[in-house]
C-alpha cells in the first residue's frame, strides 16, 4: 500500500462477509489484496487499519468525476454487514453513531465537502451494491455527511440521454462520462438503478420514472438541471 495523491472522497462499504472476525481477519491478510483504512464492527468499535495517508485497496474498477484511480484519492470505510450473500441486516445504531464521528473528523482533517461521501454503489454501478437499500443515508446528511435530495416544485420527466448527462455532473459511471469501457458499465440503466439504491432504496428497477427523474434533476448542478 503505497501513498495517495490527496484524499477526494469517503467511500463506504459494507463487509459482505458472515461475521466481523472473518472480515477483520480478510482486510489485514496482505495475500488478499483487499484492504481498507478503517472497520467499524457492529458495536462501534473502530478498527484503524491503514493510514489515511497512505493507499488502501478497497473500491476496485471504479469511476467518480473523472477519477478513475478511486483507491489513491479516497479512504475506505467497512462496515461490518452479512450483506446479501449471507443476511443483510439493518446497522445498528452505535455502528452509525462511530461512523458519523469517524466520518466528521475525516471531512474535517481533509477539508472535505458533504457530497465527497459516496458508496461503493456509486462509484462501481452494475458491479457493487453496497453499502445497500439499508444504509441509513437521509438521517446522516441530516448531519452534514453526505447529501440528500429534498424535493420541491414541479420537476419534469426527462429522457433518458438527458438523465444520464445529469448523473454524470453529479459523478456517476454513464456512457457519456469518459471512455469507461465494459469493466465499468455494460447498461445504460445501471447508474440509473445506483442512484436510487442510494436516493430511493425503496425501489431499485433502474426505470427511469417521475420521482427518480425529479430527484436527479433536485440533485444535479441547478444550470444543468
Amino acid at each position: 500500500m503505497d501513498g495517495k495523491t490527496g484524499v477526494r472522497l469517503v467511500v463506504l462499504h459494507y463487509t459482505g462477509m458472515a461475521t466481523a472476525a472473518q472480515a477483520l481477519a480478510r482486510l489485514t491478510d496482505k495475500d488478499t489484496q483487499v484492504s481498507a483504512h478503517y472497520l467499524i464492527d457492529e458495536d462501534g468499535k473502530i478498527h484503524r487499519l491503514v493510514a489515511e495517508d497512505r493507499r488502501a485497496w478497497h473500491a476496485g474498477v471504479s469511476y467518480w468525476r473523472g477519477v478513475r484511480d478511486i483507491n489513491s484519492a479516497s479512504i475506505g470505510i467497512e462496515l461490518a454487514n452479512p450483506g446479501h450473500d449471507y443476511g443483510y441486516r439493518p446497522f445498528p445504531q452505535a455502528q452509525i453513531d462511530a461512523l458519523g464521528e469517524l466520518v466528521r473528523s475525516i471531512m474535517t482533517r481533509h477539508g472535505l465537502a458533504p457530497h465527497s461521501v459516496i458508496g461503493h454503489s456509486d462509484i462501481a454501478p452494475g458491479r457493487k451494491i453496497d453499502p445497500g437499500e439499508l444504509f441509513p443515508w437521509q438521517p446522516l446528511a441530516g448531519d452534514g455527511i453526505g447529501v440528500w435530495p429534498t424535493l420541491k416544485g414541479t420537476k419534469h420527466l426527462i429522457t433518458i440521454d438527458h438523465a444520464l448527462r445529469l448523473l454524470s455532473a453529479i459523478g456517476y459511471a454513464t456512457p457519456l462520462s469518459a471512455d469507461l469501457g465494459a469493466d465499468i458499465l455494460s447498461g445504460s440503466t445501471e447508474p440509473i438503478a445506483a442512484f436510487q439504491r442510494h436516493y430511493r432504496p425503496r425501489k431499485i428497477d433502474g426505470i427511469l420514472d417521475s420521482e427518480t427523474s425529479a430527484l436527479i434533476q433536485t440533485l444535479a448542478p441547478s444550470d444543468l438541471a
